[in-house]
């Protein structure tokens, strides 16, 4: 059986693919969900991954769902409800709280069109930079159903409450010049150039002490639902952590000396 997310290690930054592009790349069966919950958890267990970019094989990003294996015991509907909700809470809904205690920075780079939980898939990454030929859609009332991989709660966050709202009751495509003027995505480039741009932002981000780095993304992410007081206090132990570090030291001392630092993840 072909892998079903590719895995290429360039130096610190991990590039990992769907792959089932004659299928656009769907999310919603189990067996994908586990590979790319087994793919990201392993990247994050690795402190020499500094930075993963998440891609899709062939002309699309994700399809989100397999309108094919949307009919009752096809894939996670099942013909009791009370088993429909169990398949989401056991499958795909796994995928966004697996993204949000990650530590490792995440890039969407957006090759194609992202769909319904494709969209909300991108929306779970650090930084989504899209190809020209990106195309974006909180699509669910289009099929009669709702976003039940957690796309209410994520795409507000990105986008606001007015644009998501829009964009999930029209359930209407929109293209990446558009996704850029929302703030769904922060760079449109030419298709031949976007897994070069992803490699460039992931070198920067892994030219930085590593600790830092990750200790910065859950900082980013915890702020987005605690209190001020509350970040405070986290922030303050996580900064008592990263003067401890030797990467600080590092940092300093090549400032001093006018050269580049050498970081090693101490």
């Amino acid at each position: 059986m072909t892998d079903l997310v590719l895995r290429e290690q360039r130096g610190s930054s991990l590039t990992l693919t769907l792959n089932l592009p004659e299928k656009r790349n769907p999310i919603s069966d189990p067996v994908m969900v586990e590979a790319l919950i087994g793919a990201v958890e392993a990247a994050d267990r690795d402190i020499d991954v500094r930075v993963v970019i998440l891609t899709g094989a062939g002309t699309a990003f994700s399809s989100g769902g397999d309108l094919k294996k949307m009919g009752p015991g096809g894939g996670l509907r099942d013909v009791l409800p009370a088993q429909t909700r169990r398949n989401y809470k056991a499958g795909i809904q796994r995928l966004p709280l697996v993204f949000e205690a990650l530590e490792v920075p995440v890039i969407a780079a957006v090759n194609g069109p992202a769909i319904g939980a494709g969209c909300d898939l991108a929306c779970m990454c650090d930084i989504r930079i899209a190809a020209e030929s990106a195309r974006f859609a909180e699509s669910f009332v289009k099929v009669g159903i709702v976003p039940g991989d957690g796309g209410a709660w994520l795409l507000p966050r990105v986008v606001g409450f007015s644009k998501a709202s829009e964009l999930a009751l029209t359930g209407e495509t929109i293209d990446a010049r558009e996704a850029l003027e929302c703030g769904l995505v922060s760079r449109v480039v030419p298709d031949a150039q976007l897994l070069g741009t992803a490699r460039e932002i992931a070198d920067k981000i892994a030219a930085n002490p590593p600790h830092a780095v990750r200790m910065t993304r859950r900082l980013l992410h915890q702020a987005q639902g605690a209190s001020l007081q509350a970040i405070l206090e986290t922030s303050a132990a996580m900064q008592a952590l990263a003067h401890a570090t030797a990467d600080h030291d590092e940092a300093l001392r090549a400032l001093l000396e006018r050269r580049n630092p050498d970081f090693t993840g101490k």
